[in-house]
């Protein structure tokens, strides 16, 4: 049987529209803190995406906690170096960790792959907490800023900053902040709900299913503006000029053959654009982020910029 050109070409062109992305096997995903948290919800949501849109098997989640993430970016520095199947979760958070532990490792010595997602921050008190506006935080503040506890995640890290920046609109010293660190959000969320602290600052989806269950109630939220389905009200709506987004992204390995890094950036890049991916966002209600390598690394470069600012600022780095 012969095929005219006309049939041959068309066959050619639905092969070019139709590209095959290869599966890859054994990717090993690093989530730098304890189960439970934003770092840990994104390493398992990139394995079920991936493997849900067939690009990938047998994709594992490692949980290495501490330190803001930077013992699991210094595990992940000296161990998976030059490896094209591992990945590190990061985030605002690792930023700040590494400036005020002083940690020996930065992101310099790994590959920015990927900015992925971001999520607005959420405060939140036991839903008998005599606070029970922000307008009853600052006055507690006023009053004496050691006696409003915050629990969040670690020290320096995105919790704390928004805790630090909440104090300055209010007008108290932002270095009196009785900040309260937690290697994970499960962690924190135990002290929030066992009364161990004032109030509770992360993520809002960490306090999602507790909200929804009446165990927690929203005090603000750390947007510009009301967001649909969440009933909670702006710090800007309170009087407290402060709006603050915690992104979350993707990192590769050092000194990676650039077969090797092209085909993890193509893996992520095919993965933020399934249908698996966009109906995990909606779920999560986490925000479209979406940085490719070039992009990612500008964006880091002035994002340590303000977060060292920021921690100068409420003391935490010299």
């Amino acid at each position: 049987m012969k095929m005219s050109w006309q049939a041959i070409g068309l066959c050619g062109l639905l092969a070019l529209a139709s590209p095959v992305q290869a599966e890859v096997q054994g990717l090993e995903i690093i989530a730098p803190a304890s189960p439970g948290g934003g770092w840990d919800q994104t390493a398992r949501a990139m394995q079920a995406a991936l493997q849900e849109a067939g690009l990938a098997s047998g994709v594992q989640v490692s949980n290495i906690p501490g330190a803001g993430g930077t013992i699991g970016l210094a595990q992940f520095v000296t161990s998976k170096q030059g490896q094209g199947n591992a990945l590190l979760v990061g985030g605002l958070v690792m930023v700040g960790a590494i400036l005020s532990n002083q940690s020996p490792v930065s992101l310099d010595n790994v590959t920015p792959l990927a900015r992925l997602t971001g999520e607005y921050e959420l405060l939140v008190v036991p839903t008998d907490s005599p606070l029970k506006s922000m307008a009853d935080v600052v006055a507690q503040l006023k009053a004496d800023p050691g006696s409003v506890s915050w629990g969040g995640g670690s020290a320096g890290g995105t919790d704390h900053i928004l805790a630090g920046l909440i104090a300055k609109a209010a007008g108290v010293d932002p270095t009196k902040v009785n900040y309260i660190a937690h290697s994970g959000g499960g962690e924190a969320l135990a002290d929030v709900l066992g009364g161990h602290v004032s109030l509770g600052v992360s993520g809002y989806q960490e306090f999602a299913p507790q909200i929804a269950a009446g165990k927690l109630r929203g005090l603000a939220i750390s947007s510009d503006e009301r967001l649909p389905g969440i009933d909670v009200p702006t710090l800007k709506e309170q009087g407290l000029d402060v709006s603050l987004v915690n992104w979350r992204g993707v990192m590769a390995p050092a000194e990676l053959a650039e077969a090797d890094q092209k085909a993890l950036a193509d893996l992520v890049d095919q993965m933020v654009k399934s249908d698996a991916w966009k109906k995990t966002l909606e779920t999560n209600g986490w925000l479209d982020m979406y940085q490719p390598a070039g992009e990612f690394q500008a964006f880091l470069a002035e994002d340590r910029a303000k977060v060292e600012a920021t921690l100068k600022e409420i003391g935490l780095v010299e």
